[in-house]
């Protein structure tokens, strides 16, 4: 093997590729956000709604679950403009990791929702609690502890997935690598700075919501 790895190059690039980091992290914490939003508003109408609300959100929950995220995001920055709706890259990138982690993130609330047991509301009740006071103190808390282990996975994954923006020009991490590759051709070199760059962050985030479980559930 007579290859020789040279990262000076790479390592020269590093506000490029600081740049692209602050746009993959600024990505994965507004849509992280906005897809709890989701998740919240749909798995409540999925478990507390009419049947007029739970179908449209079984379908969106079933449309977005069941295609790629690549054919969404490609779907919001080149096919909506046909409709006359036009976003920038860092929009259309947004919006449409928003919309698959809101799907996926229904489920997950929906499950944690539903694993109450009948028993504890029942037994609320004859404590002559309201409504709100049952769902605040028996299912909420309960429910975020049963699902914040797949949630916090998901947002992690959701971090990753970030990557695929860059097939739209968001200039996000992984385009920021793409740009540094063409003129040095340092494919391997580039690559795998940035796969580091992806583990250290997938472990960062990890390790903060290990503590926020800790924090927030493991001492009550």
């Amino acid at each position: 093997m007579t290859y020789s790895f040279q990262f000076r190059d790479v390592f020269a690039s590093w506000e490029f590729l600081l740049d692209g980091l602050v746009l993959t992290l600024e990505l994965s914490l507004l849509a992280m956000a906005a897809g709890l939003a989701i998740g919240l508003a749909g798995a409540a109408a999925r478990v507390y709604g009419g049947p007029w609300i739970r179908r449209p959100v079984a379908i969106y929950v079933e449309a977005i679950r069941n295609t790629p995220l690549i054919v969404q995001l490609f779907l919001i920055f080149f096919g909506l403009p046909s409709a006359g709706l036009k976003f920038d890259a860092n929009t259309a990138a947004m919006i449409a990791l928003s919309i698959n982690l809101g799907a996926y993130s229904v489920e997950i609330i929906r499950a944690g929702l539903e694993a109450t047991p009948r028993s504890q509301i029942e037994a609320g009740q004859s404590l002559g609690l309201s409504g709100i006071q049952i769902f605040r103190y028996i299912v909420v808390f309960p429910a975020l502890k049963t699902m914040y282990p797949s949630l916090a996975s998901q947002f992690v994954l959701l971090m990753l997935a970030t990557s695929v923006v860059s097939q739209i020009s968001a200039q996000d991490l992984f385009h920021a690598a793409s740009i540094i590759q063409s003129p040095t051709f340092r494919d391997f070199e580039v690559y795998a700075t940035v796969a580091a760059a992806y583990l250290v962050l997938a472990v960062i985030f990890r390790l903060l919501f290990a503590a926020l479980y800790q924090l927030v559930f493991a001492r009550r």
